[in-house]
């Protein structure tokens, strides 16, 4: 049986590509830029790559990225866009639990909630950090984004999702104080046309919960901040208005 983020990835590329929070790539990659202090030898990591937009953007600034997506169809479309480009990305076909990489990287990147929070439980999200922990060397950095478990104890996340689209496509949501997950319906159109019904079960992160995780991995320093699409700043402190929080940790030795 295929999990709910499976389905929802199976043929939903090129509609993937035309949502609201797709849009904010060029900020995102400004952004980034500025936290790498420009250094184009880096090399970068993109956990759950999607359609590659992150990536390809680097790819086009001249930095060194390799994608890495459980989702053929997405993977597909990182792929037809990078062509279309001229550029020669590797897009892995990859489990983000089980990279399979040693002290590859300089850099990883977790956007748009690549993998992470999506999985079944907090094991199996943790699995997630620390594989990522182990693709990358020992002096690194991890800028990540992920759910707010703030958010929601004061709104509404269908009335969030659904004021960014045509119609009324995530429903019956429903927020565990127990477990800090999120259950709901959402509705989504594939490229096919063919609308569908997926049921999500996400993981909200209290900030204290990533730093005392990240510091688990040997993370020492690990800032936390609010953001939005297209709006990633160290200015912006994170507080129950912000959906998402954008988590910067870093490595020295």
């Amino acid at each position: 049986m295929k999990h709910w983020y499976q389905e929802l990835f199976e043929n939903y590329a090129k509609k993937y590509d035309q949502e609201s929070f797709t849009q904010g790539t060029l900020q995102e990659v400004d952004f980034i830029e500025k936290e790498l202090g420009f250094d184009k030898t880096l090399r970068i990591l993109d956990v759950g790559c999607g359609t590659g937009r992150h990536s390809i953007e680097l790819v086009k600034r001249g930095y060194s990225v390799v994608g890495a997506d459980l989702s053929e169809a997405q993977l597909a479309r990182a792929k037809e866009k990078a062509a279309a480009e001229k550029l020669s990305i590797p897009f892995l076909l990859r489990d983000a639990r089980d990279l399979g990489f040693e002290s590859e990287f300089d850099v990883a990147l977790i956007l748009c909630e690549g993998a992470f929070p999506l999985l079944e439980t907090d094991a199996e999200n943790y699995r997630v950090l620390q594989s990522v922990s182990q693709a990358l060397k020992p002096k690194c950095k991890l800028i990540m984004t992920t759910l707010n478990a703030l958010y929601p104890l004061h709104h509404s996340v269908d009335d969030f999702i659904n004021e960014s689209m045509e119609d009324n496509r995530s429903t019956k949501s429903r927020f565990d104080l127990l477990t800090f997950r999120m259950t709901s319906e959402f509705q989504f159109t594939d490229d096919d046309g063919k609308v569908h019904t997926v049921h999500p079960n996400e993981r909200y992160y209290a900030p204290s919960e990533m730093s005392w995780l990240l510091g688990s991995l040997g993370f020492e320093k690990v800032s936390i901040f609010g953001c939005a699409t297209g709006a990633f700043s160290r200015e912006k402190p994170l507080t129950y208005e912000d959906f998402e929080m954008l988590v910067i940790a870093g490595r020295q030795k």
